[in-house]
């Protein structure tokens, strides 16, 4: 196959998923939606679940995306430098997010900023996004997709504490933004918090939080003790699915952490809703491709 050829492969295997992740949440969102919505009690906390339900059967049956903010598509990318694609994947990144804007359909919404007008296209200045990690001895390239939406994530928030404040600061951070912009984003909400040494490092933790699967935990034993007090504290403000009451507010709360100076503590929180359009491709050298996020996608 032909370098062209491969690219062409890849771009078209990456619009179909990125299509098909805005209609079909991931198994393991699907998963806590419902294990929620049996440990509700109040009738319209249930109802409200049954009504999330139906929206993705009708999502799947008719082929539209399950909500109308289809967001900005934001990839992260950790690729092997031995990957033969290396030097093409972000462009051609770009060319599947016009792809499946076309073919999903997606709200067009990369609007440039200053000038003020809308490409039409979902692709601009900076648009779609593409964090990297690049990595050695590897022939590899996995990709986590993620559609961040006007409610969701896009207005995450971000700041250096004094290293006096401490952990307690952190938690009091996490929960002034939860008891506040919490509502942006459609409940019930996965939160993403970064720990990290500076306001941009902490960011993309707390993003990167939000692709880890529901269901895993910090590999440090007290970073993972505050997942578990924030989610309870999170889950007692009531806001229940929809912001309309209940028992349960967050189908998780992700820590993600480095490093950081004595000085300060970097901290930040990225919310997304009940609709949590994520997906993850595994690609080989031969373009071969694995879906961990969906068992049953057929692109």
């Amino acid at each position: 196959m032909s370098k062209e050829q491969s690219v062409k492969k890849m771009t078209d295997v990456m619009a179909k998923f990125v299509a098909y992740t805005g209609k079909v949440l991931p198994d393991d969102v699907r998963t806590k939606l419902a294990e929620l919505r049996e440990k509700e009690t109040g009738e319209l906390a249930k109802t409200i679940y049954d009504a999330m339900f139906k929206n993705q059967e009708l999502a799947k049956t008719l082929d539209r995306p399950s909500c109308q903010d289809t967001g900005v598509l934001q990839f992260f990318v950790k690729c092997g430098v031995n990957f033969p694609l290396i030097g093409e994947v972000e462009a051609l990144l770009k060319e599947a997010v016009i792809q499946a804007t076309i073919d999903a359909p997606l709200r067009h919404n990369s609007v440039e900023t200053f000038d003020e007008y809308n490409t039409g296209k979902n692709v601009g200045k900076g648009t779609p996004t593409v964090f990297w990690e690049i990595v050695p001895d590897n022939d590899q390239c996995v990709i986590d997709t993620y559609m961040a939406g006007g409610g969701c994530t896009l207005p995450g928030k971000a700041m250096v504490l004094m290293p006096g404040e401490g952990y307690e600061g952190v938690t009091k951070f996490v929960m002034d933004v939860m008891t506040s912009y919490g509502l942006n984003a459609c409940p019930p909400l996965l939160v993403g918090v970064g720990v990290a040494t500076s306001v941009e490092t902490a960011a993309l933790l707390s993003k990167k939080a939000l692709m880890r699967p529901l269901g895993t935990h910090n590999p440090n034993a007290r970073a993972a003790e505050m997942e578990k007090l924030l989610e309870d504290g999170i889950n007692a403000i009531g806001l229940g699915p929809q912001g309309m009451s209940g028992n349960y507010s967050v189908m998780g709360v992700h820590i993600e952490n480095t490093a950081r100076h004595p000085s300060t503590i970097g901290v930040a929180v990225n919310v997304g809703c009940w609709s949590h359009r994520r997906g993850h491709i595994e690609f080989d050298k031969d373009l071969n491709y694995t879906i961990t996020s969906h068992k049953e996608v057929e692109l």
